[in-house]
Formats: structure tokens, sequence, C-alpha cells
């Protein structure tokens, strides 16, 4: 499961997503039966979580669950180098879909 803008995640709705870290279960909406999941999950912010927890906005034990394998990655406006590759594969690609060969 791929979580974008987990910084933004209110603070009423991360115990629910520690619980399924943690417990590897969760309750569907409107449901009293807990089911149970097996996900892999990677998460993704610009929001700056160690100030957040500061200022008690984003939960510390679910930073933690969330923080295993951090990979910190400038933004493309400082990764000049990346915009000719990216503009390449992705002509490449909408070209090959859209049949297009020159």
């Amino acid at each position: 499961m791929f979580l974008d803008e987990v910084g933004e995640m209110p603070i009423e709705l991360q115990p629910k997503l520690l619980r399924a870290l943690q417990e590897r279960a969760y309750e569907r909406v409107g449901s009293v039966r807990t089911k149970s999941v097996d996900m892999r999950l990677v998460a993704a912010t610009n929001c700056d979580l160690e100030q957040m927890m500061a200022d008690k906005r984003f939960r510390i034990d679910l930073y933690y669950r969330l923080n295993v394998f951090p990979i910190q990655l400038p933004p493309l406006r400082e990764r000049y180098e990346d915009i000719p590759l990216l503009v390449e594969h992705f002509t490449q690609k909408y070209a090959q879909r859209m049949g297009k060969t020159d």
C-alpha cells in the first residue's frame, strides 16, 4: 500500500493506521468484525515529521513504525540533471502507447 502525504493525516486517524501496522488488523467502517491484513507499506510526505512530532501533530510511535527504511530525496527542482532523463522516459512511454515510432 502506498500512502501519499502521510504527514497530512489527521491526528485522529493516526492510531487506526498504527493499529493496522502493529496488530495487522482493521475494522471496516460500520462493521464490528476485525479483519486481518498482511501488507507492505510505503509512505511519503514532504512535511517535516520530526517537527510535527515536536508540535504534537504526528504520533511518535507511528513515526517509528513508518521510519524503518527512510529514503531522503531532494525535490526535482534541486536535481536538474534528472529532468532530461524523465522527459526521455515519458516521451518514449507515451509514444509507444500511442503507436508513434518517430
